[in-house]
């Protein structure tokens, strides 16, 4: 009992030297594919120019960090995330939201002191509302809870912070769209990968 007493005393004491920061962060989003530098930029300038199928979109959220020793830290964060993708099929547009919470784990390393640092680590996502109507198409998700994996950079200068990141998917978010007249069905996976880069504001 003494041990056990004495390990969470220990536990409790570095817990409570530790260095903790929250942060206020907001990012936008780009479906993409995969995490090549040419496919990321290709997806940017596509959204920039309106010419892609894909829009941007956006999350805004808390990041708290807790340093752990060997220049490690925890950052678990929560985000608001929307973005869209679209396709065509069955003479029908489907414009297909996503508004949903993110729940980030991730464990980093500084590379640079605070200024530069790397991280990675899984991401939970609880889909918001999945209702949404295209002609005669109704929408129904088969899944409201996915799991991701994101890993990234972030900059620290003073108290503002830049970061990047990509996220990829673990489990899909099915949708089925069902035609309300015919029966007919089309499946989609709307859980894509993106990119994502932001600031954020240290408190």
């Amino acid at each position: 009992m003494k041990k056990v007493f004495s390990i969470a005393l220990i536990g409790f004491s570095m817990f409570a030297s530790a260095q903790i920061s929250l942060a206020g962060k907001a990012n936008l989003i780009f479906p993409t594919g995969s995490p090549s530098w040419k496919n990321i930029k290709g997806t940017v300038n596509d959204a920039i120019e309106g010419t892609g199928k894909n829009n941007a979109g956006f999350n805004v959220g808390l990041s708290l960090k807790v340093s752990l020793p060997a220049s490690f830290y925890v950052m678990p964060e929560v985000y608001y995330t929307h973005f869209k993708n679209e396709f065509t099929t069955e003479n029908t547009t489907f414009d297909v939201k996503s508004n949903r919470i993110d729940v980030p784990v991730l464990l980093g390393h500084n590379v640079l002191g605070n200024m530069l640092s790397v991280y990675v680590g899984p991401v939970a996502s609880y889909n918001l509302s999945t209702d949404n109507t295209y002609n005669d198409f109704k929408e129904n998700a088969k899944n409201n809870f996915t799991v991701g994996y994101q890993f990234g950079a972030q900059v620290e200068i003073k108290k503002f912070l830049i970061n990047a990141r990509y996220e990829g998917a673990f489990s899909k978010d099915e949708r089925n769209f069902i035609n309300k007249v015919s029966g007919a069905e089309v499946r989609y996976d709307n859980r894509p990968n993106l990119f994502m880069v932001g600031l954020g504001y240290k408190f």
